[in-house]
């Protein structure tokens, strides 16, 4: 039986757990995914050691503190800067550990079917290792991206910043981070949601509760709004096809 898997911390309520189980039913598959809830990326190596992994998808908050103990990244995951999914490549008697990131996979396909040519800049909340995928993703979609952070850098936004002239320009807002996330269904990314209007699209990663108070308050202005399940969805099943490649 092959065991795959899902490195982070806190874990909770887990999706991947939940689609693959079901995955492996359906289609009589020998295997089983666990949730192994690390304390430190520091516990990685004693995971590895004392499993045999065909696999693992990694969530908050390992997506770039993983990178230095895998053997090789994809090109896209390189690129990226964080990943999401770990091949174990066993040959000869020897393992290496190959880095993937399926996130962008997940997003691009998610969004590019609501995409329309006044769509042409994106704000992005948050600087952690998904907003990474979702930066790459836009931009080889031909969408200019800015970061908004609460620590920005010299490039990146406040939400201070975030006015009619910032709105007016930026079509796209993507909430990367797990701000309005179950349990904390009250609280949404502070975005002037008066300046929002018909033609924007709001995109929120997070996926439990399926509408947060981020994209009720863009729904009422109007605007398009897609949360982060198919999205996850489409990564989980591209994450399969990277282990099984």
């Amino acid at each position: 039986m092959k065991l795959y898997g899902l490195i982070g911390y806190p874990l909770g309520h887990s999706f991947s757990k939940i689609f693959f189980t079901d995955k492996f039913e359906c289609e009589s598959i020998d295997a089983k995914y666990e949730l192994f809830e690390i304390q430190s990326i520091d516990n990685f190596l004693e995971l590895v050691k004392n499993h045999t992994l065909s696999g693992l998808n990694v969530t908050i908050p390992y997506k770039e503190q993983v990178i230095p103990f895998l053997d090789e990244l994809d090109e896209t995951a390189a690129q990226i800067g964080a990943v999401n999914v770990i091949k174990f490549i066993r040959k000869d008697n020897s393992l290496t550990l190959k880095g993937y990131n399926s996130d962008v996979i997940g997003f691009s396909k998610s969004i590019s079917k609501h995409l329309q040519p006044y769509h042409k800049k994106a704000l992005i909340l948050g600087t952690g290792g998904a907003s990474k995928a979702i930066d790459y993703g836009l931009r080889k979609l031909g969408i200019e991206t800015t970061f908004v952070s609460r620590n920005p850098n010299n490039k990146q936004l406040l939400y201070s910043d975030l006015d009619s002239g910032v709105l007016s320009e930026n079509l796209i807002v993507v909430n990367t981070t797990p701000v309005g996330m179950f349990p904390n269904e009250n609280e949404c990314p502070d975005v002037p949601y008066n300046f929002l209007t018909p033609k924007h699209l709001l995109f929120d990663l997070v996926y439990n509760p399926a509408e947060t108070l981020f994209l009720k308050k863009g729904k009422e202005k109007g605007t398009i709004t897609l949360n982060g399940l198919e999205m996850l969805e489409l990564q989980a099943v591209s994450a399969w096809e990277i282990w099984n490649k």
